[in-house]
């Protein structure tokens, strides 16, 4: 069966999405900005535009309902779509806090909608790899995660939508900062011991350009974690530690530089370890990746693996470290379209 999608925002994020979409049908599509929409469904030649996501939701052709909004909206319509039925491909962090979550939650049980968190990062080749060697035990048991992410803005960054508190919901922290929690969650899993802050160095705005989490498992794996939109030259670094080697994992493609893994495997006699390198150039693939898999779920009838558990969690986590920051997180009104 061809998947029917309907797409609710339409910015660089949405276009994204829609260009990923692959064997799936763009049906309709609706922004806040008609224009956008109009491009959009002009582009994919058989899409229709809805004035209104209401709508887009309500129609008898859409299977599949993804969510690219900025984060106020993204729970009430993912919400509006469980309730309807639909599946739902939601962008990370799929709310503004974990309590926005738990109407969706418990909507989805009750309809048997698949919701997934938009966590496309698993899918970079590269972190695909780190899974798959870790899994093999070519690490041994893991001991910890050392984790860095952040970009450096642009002119007039502070007075976007992503500094503005009741929309985004936080900072930077919420904005990569969940990308990098999911990640640590995927490798080492729950953490029971959360600690850290989040602070405001060099943008004018009400929300953090900086995070610094430590957290730690019930059994003592740490996580250690920074993101940052203060970085100036984009990066993405993620090193995960075993008793008998690491994985370090650098770039994401594109101004992040090029995509890389290195496998650092101990010797007996220690000293320099045998070091294997992967690299993986070319566009980023993980979005058409998530979004097959996404198609692979529906048609098993699966839960999602990165799915609206996940976010709750990470969001957990994210309001933690601002309540030890005393950063209030804001609650606020719907409606505005994801951009970069």
């Amino acid at each position: 069966m061809t998947l029917r999608v309907g797409l609710v925002g339409c910015g660089v994020v949405g276009r994204k999405r829609a260009a990923a979409l692959d064997a799936a049908t763009l049906v309709a599509c609706t922004d806040v900005e008609p224009d956008r929409a109009v491009a959009l469904a002009q582009a994919a030649g058989t899409a229709a535009v809805e004035p209104d996501w209401r709508r887009l939701v309500a129609r008898q052709d859409v299977d599949v309902v993804v969510v690219s909004t900025t984060n106020d909206a993204l729970a009430p319509i993912t919400l509006a779509a469980g309730e309807a039925g639909k599946h739902v491909l939601v962008e990370k962090p799929a709310a503004r806090t974990a309590a926005e979550l738990k109407p969706v939650m418990s909507a989805a049980r009750r309809t048997g909608a698949l919701v997934r968190v938009g966590f496309n990062h698993r899918y970079h080749p590269a972190l695909l790899k780190a899974r798959e060697l870790v899994v093999a035990g070519a690490l041994g048991p893991l001991m910890m995660v050392r984790g860095r992410y952040g970009h450096g803005g642009r002119p007039g960054y502070d007075r976007e939508w992503r500094a503005r508190p009741d929309i985004s919901g936080g900072g930077e922290l919420i904005d990569q900062g969940v990308h990098l929690i999911d990640l640590a969650r995927w490798f080492l899993g729950d953490f029971s011991d959360v600690r850290g802050f989040a602070a405001t160095y060099f943008w004018d705005m009400p929300v953090d350009d900086n995070a610094f989490l430590l957290l730690r498992t019930e059994d003592g794996r740490t996580a250690s974690l920074h993101v940052s939109c203060t970085e100036w030259k984009n990066l993405f670094s993620l090193e995960i530690y075993g008793r008998s080697g690491k994985v370090q994992i650098d770039g994401l493609g594109g101004s992040y530089g090029l995509e890389r893994l290195v496998l650092y495997e101990m010797k007996p006699d220690m000293g320099p370890p045998a070091a294997t390198t992967w690299e993986y150039p070319g566009p980023d693939r993980s979005w058409s990746a998530e979004f097959a898999e996404f198609a692979e779920d529906i048609r098993l009838g699966r839960q999602p693996s990165a799915g609206l558990a996940d976010a709750h969690d990470a969001l957990l986590i994210v309001e933690e470290i601002y309540q030890q920051s005393a950063r209030p997180v804001a609650p606020a009104t719907a409606g505005h379209s994801r951009t970069p």
